[in-house]
């Protein structure tokens, strides 16, 4: 082994392990606040809204600041465990790296040819009919409808927001509190079936939109697996991101119409 691979090894094992309460307090961190804003105060907010679509308006503010509170909550729980850490140090904590063989360290290169099979598995999930969307959730109907046009075209600033909320579901939110922070903290309570509860929890954390969790279950095969096989995050972050991405495109070709 080199030696920055074997400095990567014993990185990796120095992660800190949680009980099977901690992850689950950390679950609990961002899946209670989301429920909340989902269905407690958006319907408040949007009674309080002028406008197209009050509604939307009001889950795209609210969902948004719910994402970006779980990369503060990353960023407060890697703090609290690397207090002098380095930028090194913190990618190391997060998985934010290659493709890495687990027990030596040593980089995989070519690992990152698993991310084609990945995405044509997440394109063809998309194929599987769905639980039955609330009409006033639904951001596809919205987009292809009277209100989105309305709401959306010329809206620079609405379409700036979605590109926030985006940037936060599938990089510096969701993704990189459950694949980032929980799934290298996770074996200690779950052993080789981490990736398994991982995918379960990320599932159950969608009570802000319940009609997404059996979709949400087969996140565990797309987004926990080849993160934890590979340790590496950006597997991850790469497969979740192409639908934010879909989302980012149909929005910008509404503003644009």
């Amino acid at each position: 082994m080199t030696t920055s691979g074997l400095r990567r090894a014993v990185a990796a094992q120095q992660v800190p392990q949680y009980t099977r309460s901690g992850v689950l307090a950390v679950w609990a961190a961002a899946a209670v606040p989301m429920g909340l804003l989902s269905w407690v105060a958006a319907p408040w907010l949007a009674d309080r809204l002028d406008g197209p679509a009050p509604l939307a308006q009001s889950l795209l503010l609210l969902m948004t600041a719910g994402l970006v509170w779980q990369f503060v909550l990353v960023a407060v729980l890697v703090a609290r465990e690397r207090r002098a850490g380095s930028v090194a140090g913190v990618r190391d904590a997060l998985w934010l790296r290659g493709p890495t063989d687990e027990r030596t360290g040593r980089r995989l290169p070519r690992a990152w040819w698993w991310l084609l099979p990945l995405l044509a598995g997440t394109a063809l999930f998309q194929l599987v009919p769905s639980l039955p969307v609330p009409a006033d959730r639904d951001l596809g109907l919205l987009l292809s409808g009277a209100q989105g046009e309305a709401l959306f075209r010329g809206a620079w600033d609405w379409f700036a927001l979605v590109v926030v909320l985006a940037v936060f579901n599938t990089v510096l939110g969701e993704e990189l509190l459950f694949r980032g922070f929980l799934l290298p903290r996770m074996e200690g309570a779950f052993g080789r079936n981490d990736w398994v509860v991982n995918g379960v929890l990320f599932a159950l954390y969608h009570v802000h939109q319940p009609w997404s969790m059996p979709a949400a279950v087969a996140d565990t095969v797309l987004l926990a697996l080849p993160s934890r096989r590979f340790r590496s995050a950006w597997f991850g972050i790469a497969v979740h991101s192409a639908q934010s991405v879909l989302v980012v495109g149909l929005t910008l070709a509404v503003v644009l119409s």
